[in-house]
């Protein structure tokens, strides 16, 4: 009778969660899913009429070279949010209890403001005659006002901006668990700096940087706001297109179709990214 009783209560306290998870979570992508094979009404809304059409429309070359500029921006974002993110992580893992505090509060400060008010600041930074241009031409680096805002290396910046504290701390996660005795006993054996941390440091903390890469990519093919307030409608995402879908051309079918697809790419990554940790976690068994 315990017994029965413990698996009642058990799943009464779980059954919340579950709950949640098929309203919030499983309904709306099913309904998503199911969206994105009926056809656009001719005025407003849909009609339930099976197509294939939404997805044969993203083959489209104009909807393919958006996808193609989203994953290049990706990949670029990514790319230095790495070169940045990593040292940092890395570096403020091996501080003391004091300045970690510190530098993880700085960090995290940004994130307790409107990510739009901080991307209006960058605005203010990159426009004709702002900050950067007056500290420019104050040194004597420019003669003119540059046309720095709504332009390709003004969301790469937005968008490192935003990305950079998921990889410093998940790079700090992974490298304040780091047996740093392993990286002086290579040294000890005659490696140099380079080599015990490419053999030792680089490996450890190898799940830190695999998920901070994750956390970065996937969010930065969607972050449609940067591009529309640093790039001036200049630099269209996927997520810009999944918008005026949306917002203007009132065709929901469409944009649903855009999700789907971008769900898929984005669901790959994860699986590579879980067969590429497990994978190392056996290694790590042998």
């Amino acid at each position: 009778m315990k017994t029965k009783r413990r698996n009642g209560l058990s799943l009464l306290s779980i059954m919340p969660l579950y709950l949640f998870t098929i309203v919030f979570v499983a309904g709306p992508l099913i309904y998503l899913l199911v969206l994105s094979f009926l056809t656009r009404a001719e005025v407003w809304g849909v009609v339930n009429k099976f197509t294939l059409d939404n997805y044969r429309n993203i083959l489209d070359p104009i909807y393919l070279k958006t996808f193609a500029e989203s994953f290049k921006l990706a990949i670029l974002s990514t790319s230095l949010v790495v070169l940045i993110g990593y040292p940092f992580g890395y570096f403020m893992a091996k501080l003391s209890a004091a300045w970690k505090r510190y530098m993880m509060l700085l960090i995290m400060i940004p994130f307790w403001i409107s990510s739009l008010i901080r991307l209006y600041g960058w605005i203010i930074i990159f426009r004709a005659n702002g900050t950067l241009d007056g500290i420019l031409m104050g040194i004597g680096i420019t003669s003119a006002p540059l046309k720095l805002l709504y332009t390709y290396p003004a969301v790469v910046v937005g968008m490192v901006y935003a990305l950079v504290p998921f990889m410093i701390f998940a790079v700090y996660s992974s490298a304040e668990k780091l047996d740093w005795s392993m990286v002086e006993a290579a040294r000890d054996l005659g490696a140099t700096r380079w080599k015990a941390f490419t053999t030792v440091s680089l490996k450890m903390t190898l799940p830190g940087l695999l998920s901070g890469i994750v956390l970065t990519f996937i969010p930065s093919m969607g972050l449609f706001f940067i591009a529309d307030l640093l790039g001036g409608n200049k630099i269209v995402l996927v997520g810009n297109l999944i918008q005026e879908q949306l917002m203007k051309a009132h065709n929901w079918p469409f944009a649903a179709a855009l999700s789907v697809v971008l769900m898929v790419l984005t669901s790959l990554m994860i699986f590579l990214y879980r067969r590429i940790t497990n994978v190392k976690e056996l290694e790590g068994l042998i």
